[in-house]
């Protein structure tokens, strides 16, 4: 979760800076995250077992949508309301995922994703007045790729070689999106930050991710990742200088008891 919030850190700076523009972001990310694991797949001479990279429809599709979403979405959004926009649509895509695959989640998982979701809502309070409603399709559909992308996660073997298939896949699709609207600038600071997010905080946060989600039900995951705008809002008081507020006290009580309700919800017989 530290690594997924730390992409939307990155994100928001370079972007409110004008270091680089949102397709140029997008594909660096995922073509840095390509490089890095195709790198780590060599150390573990995985090659040379002729294993093959055969990737997911899904996970591309859905890797690619967030990236690409994110991105767009964040140069025109508040980051508070785009980032409830995002984890509020992963809850719903992955709650809804949980339903279709037959784990019903049980009555207090779905208290404890209120409970989690109110503390989020409170903490960023939207203000929807004049709100740029292109941006905010952009984020809902980032959340919907997420969610996707997490859901096929969770039916993967080996973490690694799906992850690398899908950032391998996805960044054609960056790079088509990139030719067709881009007109943008960047600077090396753009650039370095966008490889970070992609090699470091992409990559492996991903691989992490991918290990974990097929020992989590979907509910359980989906709620979790609440905590992603709580742990930006942290970094952007380490390192964007913004205050420490009752408000974000209060709001990280709720979200964390949330996330507490529902794994302990799901943890029972």
């Amino acid at each position: 979760m530290i690594a997924f919030a730390a992409n939307s850190v990155i994100n928001r700076a370079v972007l409110a800076d004008g270091a680089i523009g949102p397709a140029s972001f997008a594909v660096l990310r995922l073509a840095s995250g390509a490089v890095v694991l195709l790198f780590i797949l060599w150390l573990q001479g995985v090659f040379k077992g002729g294993v093959q990279i055969k990737p997911r429809v899904d996970a591309v599709l859905g890797l690619a949508l967030y990236a690409i979403g994110f991105s767009f979405a964040y140069s025109v959004l508040q980051a508070g309301l785009g980032a409830l926009l995002l984890f509020g649509m992963v809850q719903i895509t992955m709650f809804a995922g949980a339903v279709v695959q037959g784990n019903q989640p049980k009555p207090l998982q779905w208290v404890g994703a209120v409970i989690g979701l109110s503390g989020l809502a409170y903490v960023l309070n939207p203000n929807t007045s004049g709100i740029d409603l292109w941006g905010a399709a952009l984020m809902i559909a980032a959340g919907f790729g997420w969610g996707i992308y997490s859901l096929a996660g969770q039916k993967v073997e080996q973490a690694l070689i799906a992850t690398a298939a899908s950032f391998i896949c996805a960044t054609p699709i960056a790079v088509i999106i990139w030719f067709v609207t881009s007109t943008e600038t960047f600077t090396n600071i753009g650039i370095a930050l966008a490889c970070l997010s992609g090699g470091v905080t992409s990559a492996l946060g991903y691989i992490l991710w991918f290990y974990v989600l097929p020992r989590l039900q979907a509910s359980t995951a989906a709620v979790a990742q609440l905590t992603v705008p709580l742990i930006a809002m942290a970094g952007g008081m380490v390192f964007l200088d913004e205050v420490w507020t009752l408000d974000f006290t209060i709001a990280a009580a709720l979200v964390l008891g949330g996330i507490g309700l529902s794994v302990w919800a799901g943890q029972r017989g």
